[in-house]
């Protein structure tokens, strides 16, 4: 009988032999790749917050999921600081960013409905899609008037029920926004429900850190998701949307109803750092500052235009070159990954340059010289 591994060998040494294998490595070096950015998931104030939150006996574990014995205070208290915080109408807890989309998108949309989604987005949004009763289609990256002429064809040709519009409002690869109040009008255009991941503008991004979408949120048509993993600093994902959507999830959402919930103490420490974000304007500040930095130093050593935010990609092409880049930085001490296709298209593996608190701009100028050299041919 032929090995039971050896398709699995074999689908490996494939991706190997297209310098596409993954490979778990340690963190070290100095941090241009997590999305820490605010630096608060290794701060002080954040230990602190967990420290008192034991103290005070708030369990590690929920014990079960929401829906028995798993629901508590510091669920409740978190959803109702995250409601008012984001100015929604109510907030629902996940265990993570890629859960949330996931639920949403293959929960809220119903049979009759279609989902628009722009082709960039998540892989998280597309494990939803497929779960979906809704079939779905992709719209060119930040396109909103393809994104319109798209639900009128499926009008014209007979679509009956709701239009959904899933997209980031900062895309993790690329570091660009979407173009939000253009959505936005072609979502009430045609009665359409608006889902914002805000992954990577929560924190950052907006008055207070309340992202890009702050300006739309407690419409009953927007559904936005605050990923709490990356400026947070903790983890989970806290979904803002209506009641009636929200009592919808407690009931269908298969993803939150046979889950065991979210750690309470988890839970306590990102209602801390909700406070630490709605204060923080003096670290946005700081951020700014670096991305406006590592920005001006890309364009004049490396010719990289700049993406204007904390996600900077440097964009190579093949494969190989990207991951030979990313080896020789880590060489001299840089934490920087390489990313390739398929989380990019084909022809674009890239170096993913994230810019955080945990370095300083000296380290950031020193960075930028270091990459120009490895570039230089």
């Amino acid at each position: 009988m032929a090995s039971l591994l050896e398709r699995y060998r074999a689908d490996l040494a494939g991706l190997a032999a297209r310098d596409r294998l993954r490979a778990l490595a340690p963190r070290a070096g100095l941090d241009f790749a997590s999305n820490d950015y605010l630096g608060l998931a290794e701060s002080a104030d954040l230990a602190a917050a967990a420290a008192a939150a034991l103290a005070r006996g708030v369990p590690a574990g929920a014990g079960g999921s929401r829906l028995l014995r798993g629901n508590h205070p510091e669920h409740e208290d978190l959803e109702c600081e995250a409601a008012r915080f984001f100015h929604a109408e109510s907030a629902l807890f996940f265990g993570a960013g890629f859960s949330a989309n996931e639920a949403l998108l293959s929960t809220l949309p119903q049979r009759s409905d279609r989902i628009f989604h722009d082709a960039l987005i998540h892989a998280s949004a597309h494990d939803g899609m497929r779960l979906s009763r809704a079939p779905s289609q992709a719209f060119p990256h930040n396109d909103a008037n393809a994104l319109e002429a798209s639900i009128r064809d499926w009008r014209s040709a007979g679509g009956v029920g709701r239009p959904w519009i899933a997209v980031e409002s900062l895309y993790s690869m690329d570091g660009d926004m979407a173009p939000l109040d253009d959505l936005m009008d072609v979502a009430l255009r045609h009665e359409a429900f608006l889902l914002i991941d805000e992954a990577h503008a929560t924190g950052v991004m907006g008055p207070g850190g309340r992202g890009l979408a702050a300006r739309f949120e407690g419409r009953e048509n927007v559904i936005s998701v605050h990923t709490c993993g990356k400026a947070l600093g903790v983890s989970g994902a806290l979904v803002c949307l209506a009641r009636p959507l929200r009592a919808f999830l407690v009931n269908r959402c298969r993803n939150f109803i046979f889950a065991t919930a979210p750690s309470p103490l988890v839970a306590a420490c990102v209602r801390a750092s909700l406070k630490l974000c709605e204060a923080g304007d003096d670290r946005r500040a700081a951020l700014q500052a670096r991305v406006g930095l590592a920005g001006r130093e890309l364009q004049r050593l490396c010719g990289v235009a700049p993406s204007g935010t904390q996600v900077q990609p440097v964009i190579v092409g093949a494969d190989a070159r990207a991951m030979s880049l990313a080896a020789a930085m880590r060489a001299k001490g840089y934490d920087i990954r390489a990313i390739r296709p398929p989380t990019v298209p084909e022809g674009t593996a890239r170096l993913r340059l994230s810019l955080t608190l945990n370095v300083d701009e000296a380290q950031i100028a020193r960075m930028v010289a270091d990459l120009s050299e490895a570039l230089s041919p």
